[in-house]
């Protein structure tokens, strides 16, 4: 009966829509008046008046309008020999991209609505034309990131042909698609710059403007558009759906190089305090029924050393009440994961038990205590899960970072102790305060609100060295008595790192500095000199500094070192 009352709907269709489309096509010629068409009059600019220049300012090129747009002249003359090529690859993206969409809704009509004999959407015929996109400009942004930004003026007037057929009931539908004409000038980032081929990690494109979208679309050979209202309707649309997606700050991200070779690393967006309570009914893992249990805990997606408690020996109920700090990066797939381990004098140590809780089920700037069932593995269809490990009992607050209040980024430059700053936005805690809530920076002041201090050593260059021709250099960080290290680039007076390490700030004082100690290690386990390692220059950054400006990034001049500069950025964030 469902076939039957499709049939008749189907039917309806097939005689009502040529009706209307004919109807339409009639009414819009009769009721339009008849105009004769004149020929043009041609004129030179000298001659037009003001409102005729209006008029044909949007067609000039923007290389004529702007002086920062540049003519290209030489990239269309390649792009119009290589338009034959680039048509067949294009075409090739478009058909695999496409066909697979066409397949699963043809799936999904036949399974609700539709009999078996509804055949499948293809292409009939698909290529773009003899007519290449042309580039009427392009310009070139010069940022302080470590970016490439261009904006290329693109218009395309093509005659593509790209026919669709739709099969209903052994019945053709011919769609056509013709006489496309585009105009846009997206922004093309090319980012992060990398010593890696092709030198840029991502591309990401979005739109300034909205763009422009004609086309001619033709259905059982009749012209769609020429329906009244349709074609003002479909452009509109058509419009408004690009800039929905593409439009700034919307952005199309394509990666180009993995995120090893790129140097794209995640931006902690939190983080994640973890307080373990304690722990009931362990198993009885060694032979006189006790265990010596400890607990690892550790973000996945994450290449940090995991965070491990103190080991509570003899004990099936221990009680640590230990916290940690977990920096986290992404909450809505991210999970925490807690063993629960024996420790064994030798050999390997014994797995007690495991538990994982998803960061996206945490209420942000809440504490929260969980009782956590430990289990084999996480399979759930393990039957070793049914048998009891025990319960993990731990608190969770997670603290997301505050939105930057800085523009952009600020180059090294001395904190002004007598400059007014909001101390609140900063997490600094100070004796002095102000009617207005402002404050004078102290060095004294103390932070009272947890922090991440993200620090990236990009490079160096110009580095020399005392005992050896060629030095192998690599950067020790330190920090509130903490160290992170980079790797050693062998021989290299001009290393390139780009490695990112991440500092939790609990509670410090803003006199505190960062100091990067570029060092280099011999060669060869039998060099003629006694001396490991060599320091080949060094600097301190003022923490002030870095929680004054939010962000940090620049080169800085080796102390100890005749020409040797070191690049480096520091970020802020406060939860």
């Amino acid at each position: 009966m469902r076939h039957l009352y499709f049939i008749f709907e189907f039917t309806g269709f097939l005689i009502g829509f040529p009706i209307g489309l004919l109807l339409g096509f009639f009414i819009f010629i009769f009721s339009s008046k008849h105009v004769d068409v004149k020929d043009p009059d041609i004129k030179s600019l000298s001659q037009c008046d003001s409102n005729s220049l209006v008029d044909l300012f949007s067609e000039i090129p923007p290389w004529v309008k702007h002086p920062d747009f540049e003519r290209i002249d030489w990239l269309n003359k390649a792009l119009h020999d290589m338009w034959p090529y680039l048509d067949k690859a294009i075409c090739k993206i478009i058909r695999s991209t496409a066909e697979p969409i066409f397949a699963e809704y043809t799936g999904c009509l036949q399974s609700q609505y539709l009999p078996t004999e509804f055949s499948n959407i293809g292409f009939q015929s698909l290529n773009l034309g003899t007519l290449p996109p042309t580039i009427y400009g392009i310009r070139v942004h010069e940022t302080n990131e470590n970016e490439l930004v261009i904006e290329p003026a693109i218009r395309w007037a093509g005659i593509p042909h790209i026919t669709v057929v739709v099969k209903i009931l052994s019945v053709r539908f011919i769609v056509q698609l013709m006489d496309v004409q585009v105009f846009a000038t997206p922004r093309i980032i090319l980012r992060p710059l990398v010593p890696t081929f092709p030198c840029f990690g991502n591309i990401t494109v979005t739109l300034i403007d909205k763009p422009y979208v004609d086309f001619g679309l033709r259905l059982l050979g009749g012209d769609v558009m020429a329906i009244p209202g349709f074609y003002q309707f479909v452009q509109e649309y058509i419009r408004n759906q690009v800039a929905s997606l593409y439009l700034w700050p919307q952005t199309l991200n394509i990666p180009i190089l993995q995120a090893s070779l790129s140097g794209t690393i995640k931006k902690p967006v939190g983080i994640l305090h973890v307080k373990i309570l304690k722990a009931k009914k362990l198993l009885k893992m060694d032979i006189i029924g006790t265990s010596d249990p400890y607990v690892i805990i550790q973000l996945t997606g994450e290449s940090l050393p995991p965070k491990k408690t103190s080991i509570k020996m003899r004990n099936l109920n221990p009680e640590w009440n230990e916290d940690f700090n977990l920096t986290v990066k992404d909450p809505e797939s991210q999970f925490i994961q807690f063993n629960v381990v024996d420790w064994d004098q030798f050999g390997t140590h014994d797995p007690m038990g495991m538990q994982i809780l998803p960061l996206k089920s945490l209420t942000p700037d809440n504490t929260q205590e969980f009782t956590l069932d430990l289990v084999k593995n996480t399979n759930p269809y393990d039957p070793q899960n049914k048998k009891k490990r025990g319960q993990l009992v731990v608190q969770l607050t997670y603290n997301p970072f505050k939105e930057e209040s800085s523009g952009g980024i600020h180059e090294s430059g001395p904190l002004d102790g007598h400059q007014l700053i909001d101390a609140k936005k900063l997490g600094i805690k100070s004796r002095n305060r102000s009617r207005r809530q402002s404050m004078s920076i102290d060095m004294s002041s103390q932070l009272h609100a947890a922090g991440l201090l993200l620090v990236t050593v990009q490079g160096a260059e110009e580095l020399e060295s005392k005992l050896y021709e060629s030095p192998n250099p690599y950067v020790l960080v330190l920090f509130k008595g903490e160290k992170r290290k980079t790797k050693m680039i062998k021989r290299s007076h001009r290393p390139y790192w780009n490695e990112e390490f991440q500092f939790v700030v609990e509670e410090a004082t803003l006199k505190e500095s960062i100091r990067f100690a570029v060092k280099s290690k011999k060669r060869h386990l039998f060099a003629y000199r006694f001396r490991k390692k060599e320091l080949l220059g060094y600097i301190d950054i003022n923490f002030s500094d870095v929680v004054y400006n939010g962000r940090i990034r620049g080169e800085y001049n080796l102390i100890n070192s005749r020409n040797g500069v070191i690049h480096v950025e520091l970020h802020w964030s406060t939860t």
